[in-house]
């Protein structure tokens, strides 16, 4: 077999391949519930999943049926206001959400998108967004990548060393 350019097999993506995530604090800990829910109901789960908009999903699942959800994760009301871009996920997925804490008011969340509420051991949707399934095309590209950056990082895990090269 003929060597090939790792790096051009898999582009971007291997910028991306750290299994390590920057959300912290409240943050991480809402994601960590939000990925126990939706484990919990046949999804795979990727924390800050880039997509090609140049936008990083806090969490992106993927469905036993091929469905796509995102959650943008808001730690605190400020984090929220101060947040413009989620609009820009809806083309990337069938569903979108908002996570928040205990505390957080829910009243600033608008209506139009899901709602979960979280914590670091589970997580409960307290409403479904609307559906707006994807068209064929962009749900394939948005499943390859997913599954890519999955096994990349899962090879990352395994053998760091082979993952320093790219």
């Amino acid at each position: 077999m003929e060597n090939i350019d790792a790096q051009s097999l898999i582009g971007e993506d291997a910028r991306t391949v750290s299994a390590t995530t920057s959300l912290s604090g409240v943050a991480a800990s809402l994601a960590r519930g939000v990925c126990r829910y939706f484990s919990a109901a046949g999804f795979g789960c990727l924390l800050e999943t880039p997509l090609r908009s140049g936008r990083r999903a806090d969490v992106m699942a993927l469905g036993p049926k091929g469905e796509i959800v995102i959650v943008e994760i808001k730690s605190g009301p400020q984090d929220y206001r101060t947040d413009k871009k989620w609009r820009d996920y809806a083309e990337f997925c069938d569903r979108f959400y908002f996570a928040v804490g205990r505390d957080f008011p829910q009243a600033l969340i608008p209506q139009e998108t899901g709602l979960i509420l979280a914590d670091r051991y589970g997580a409960a949707a307290i409403r479904d967004g609307p559906s707006h399934p994807l068209a064929g095309a962009r749900r394939k590209a948005v499943t390859l990548r997913f599954a890519r950056l999955s096994a990349l990082r899962l090879q990352a895990v395994s053998d760091p060393e082979a993952m320093k090269v790219l």
